[in-house]
């Protein structure tokens, strides 16, 4: 599992005082308990401590300690932000983070190799994976008890319902 989960990316700077503008990957109100986040610049993920935070539209305007001008963040635009896995959000039941979901093996409940986990979706009612089968191309599950069987972390392994439709 990784070790860092993204939380947005830095879009671009606003105004000159050293504060970006971020578009979150994860639930927006999670900026307004951060205390520290890390930038991946690259080369390293670099520890930056969050003093302020508000909001514009859909983004997040960030500030950080020590960088108090545009000159000393705008090389950063379009890098991610992260924080580690402790200081992440605890999850609900059947709540995943999607960090550890990408790569996942699908399996039909019959225990057929169906596909791989590429990627997820987010929708306004639930979270549709995005998955690559061989035989099926790219197929879109909606992330729904209907659909979602079973969820093994451990065995990166997830057990699916393919309901009327999904593939046709």
């Amino acid at each position: 599992m990784e070790e860092y989960l993204q939380i947005g990316v830095i879009t671009t700077t606003h105004g000159v005082r050293g504060e970006v503008k971020v578009y979150p990957t994860t639930d927006p109100e999670r900026f307004l308990s951060l205390d520290r986040v890390f930038l991946d610049t690259g080369k390293e993920k670099k520890e930056l401590h969050v003093t302020g935070v508000r909001f514009f539209k859909q983004l997040a305007i960030v500030k950080f300690k020590g960088i108090d001008n545009i000159n000393d963040i705008e090389r950063y635009k379009g890098c991610s932000l992260y924080v580690t896995r402790e200081d992440a959000i605890p999850l609900e039941e059947d709540e995943y983070y999607i960090a550890d979901l990408q790569g996942m093996q699908m399996y039909t409940e019959d225990g057929e190799l169906f596909g791989t986990l590429r990627d997820v979706m987010e929708t306004g009612a639930n979270d549709v994976y995005i998955v690559d089968s061989k035989e099926h191309g790219e197929v879109l599950i909606p992330a729904i008890h209907d659909c979602i069987l079973d969820v093994d972390l451990d065995e990166q392994k997830m057990t699916i319902h393919l309901l009327p439709g999904l593939i046709d």
